[in-house]
């Protein structure tokens, strides 16, 4: 079992940054992909980032290459995911969330914990 929570979320103007956080308790974190998702009101969730259980690969969502970077510290049970440039359509709820598969995964289905998510919103 695998318990998330999520951090950093905040109100922050267009072309600022924020970095978000996820904690994850137990002590299987590093043999766990790590992914970041996001839903708008009144949209689907969307992929937005994922790592894998060692960092030395990651996937991104196109539209947001360049801007979003993930990070993750297993010495800490730790995923980061570090916004920059931000734009009002960024607005969304972003959720954390890890997948038995060792390898970056973009696709929802193949994560088996979520956290309850961290509200960013982007004033213009």
């Amino acid at each position: 079992q695998v318990q998330l929570v999520e951090s950093g979320g905040g109100l922050v103007q267009a072309g600022g940054s924020l970095r978000l956080a996820c904690a994850a308790s137990g002590r299987t974190f590093s043999t766990y992909a790590m992914g970041w998702f996001r839903q708008a009101p009144g949209k689907e969730r969307e992929f937005v980032a994922s790592i894998s259980w060692t960092g030395g690969s990651t996937d991104y969502a196109d539209s947001l290459k360049g801007r979003f970077t993930i990070s993750r510290d297993n010495a800490k049970n730790s995923v980061y995911l570090q916004m920059g440039t931000l734009k009002p359509e960024d607005t969304a709820v972003y959720y954390c969330a890890a997948s038995r598969m060792p390898t970056p995964q973009t696709n929802a289905h193949q994560y088996n914990y979520w956290g309850q998510g961290t509200q960013v919103t982007v004033s213009s």
